[in-house]
């Protein structure tokens, strides 16, 4: 299992220089406007990574296919490191693009190929441990890359060249993985999941599929924009990585065991109630720093606990047959929200402010819980 936890350490790394990339459209005459166009094509790139790993996850071993992707990731990558510029302007989009296609076979094919491997009572502990390692890359890969370029004068161009490299590790790593930890299947067929949503509506996987959606927009909206957030303040952008990823990581290994077997609707609750409060928090950053560090706290716990925890909910409430296209479409409503949102977010940013873009993700948080707690009537 170290393989596919490095290997998810690694790609999560490239998912977590992305938040870099508003930086670097500012720094070559750019806005968040363009940044949030631009991570549009990163959807792109993942709807058409998601389905396609749906699909070929029964010909093909999963874990092969999140090797392909992390390949991919760090093509995307190499080719914006090489770029000098916005010109041509269609060339940071295809970069984009195979960033999102990467991170959208190996965000679906990765856990795919780990749930394949564990039984229902492993799942739960598994899919916390492995989130942990991702959640770990993607906050501890932006801290690094902005030390680098502010402290160290290291060119953004160049850093993504490195994000490049551990990509094509994380691909040797996840391709490793696939060869020493065979699975026995007699499956050599396309899956199909589209048809499957009738099935997968009419139980209680659908609830945690929508609140993957809106949990991946507030996510990328509090991440992706951080560094706007924080001008003109005394708070720093690192520092809320930091201090997010610590606590996420943190409570997730600590907790690994505990989460799986708590109430699950009390529980989903309080951490949604911590991930509202932290992202309100947000709003006293221009008062003083210690707001951030609160809601890095706040939203690391709520946040980092949560996604795990309907994860796993999504594909156990599923029937067995189900399973496969469940943690499809759980995958693809998260990227939806992921990458969907930044170019709404860019947009309110700049045009309405601050506030108002906090009091946004805000809102989305309350409908997320309002998701997990609503019941169907008789």
């Amino acid at each position: 299992m170290l393989f596919i936890l490095l290997g998810t350490l690694f790609t999560a790394a490239g998912y977590g220089a992305t938040f870099l990339i508003s930086f670097w459209f500012r720094a070559n005459g750019g806005s968040d406007i363009d940044a949030g166009s631009a991570l549009g094509m990163a959807l792109v790139g993942t709807l058409m990574g998601v389905p396609l790993v749906g699909w070929c996850a029964g010909r093909v071993d999963a874990a092969r296919l999140a090797a392909v992707g992390a390949l991919a990731l760090a093509c995307g990558y190499a080719l914006l490191g090489r770029l000098r510029g916005l010109s041509p302007a269609y060339l940071p989009g295809v970069a984009i693009l195979l960033i999102g296609l990467g991170w959208g076979m190996f965000y679906l094919a990765a856990p795919l190929a780990l749930s394949e491997r564990l039984t229902d009572r492993e799942r739960g502990p598994g899919f916390i441990r492995f989130s942990a390692f991702q959640m770990t890359g993607i906050c501890l890969s932006p801290i690094l890359l902005n030390l680098g370029v502010a402290k160290y004068d290291l060119p953004l161009s160049t850093a993504f060249l490195w994000v490049a490299a551990v990509g094509l590790a994380a691909s040797l790593l996840l391709g490793t993985f696939g060869l020493r930890e065979p699975i026995r299947s007699s499956e050599s067929a396309l899956r199909p999941w589209v048809g499957s949503v009738i099935m997968i509506a009419k139980s209680t996987a659908i609830r945690p599929i929508v609140m993957a959606g809106l949990g991946g927009a507030v996510f990328s909206g509090m991440m992706a924009f951080q560094g706007s957030l924080t001008e003109g303040t005394g708070a720093s952008a690192s520092t809320f990585f930091a201090v997010h990823a610590t606590t996420a990581v943190v409570t997730r290994l600590v907790l690994a065991r505990k989460l799986p077997v708590w109430p699950r609707t009390p529980l989903i609750s309080c951490l949604l109630g911590c991930l509202i409060a932290g992202l309100a928090s947000l709003l006293g950053m221009p008062v003083h720093p210690a707001f951030q560090i609160a809601a890095a706290v706040l939203t690391g716990a709520g946040y980092g606990l949560l996604y795990p925890v309907i994860q796993t909910w999504a594909v156990n409430a599923s029937p067995q047959e189900y399973r496969h296209a469940a943690l499809t479409w759980f995958v693809l409503a998260y990227f939806v929200g992921i990458f969907g949102f930044p170019a709404i977010g860019g947009w309110l940013l700049v045009t309405a402010g601050k506030a108002v873009f906090v009091w946004l993700l805000v809102a989305l948080a309350t409908l997320e819980l309002a998701t997990a707690v609503l019941r169907k009537r008789r």
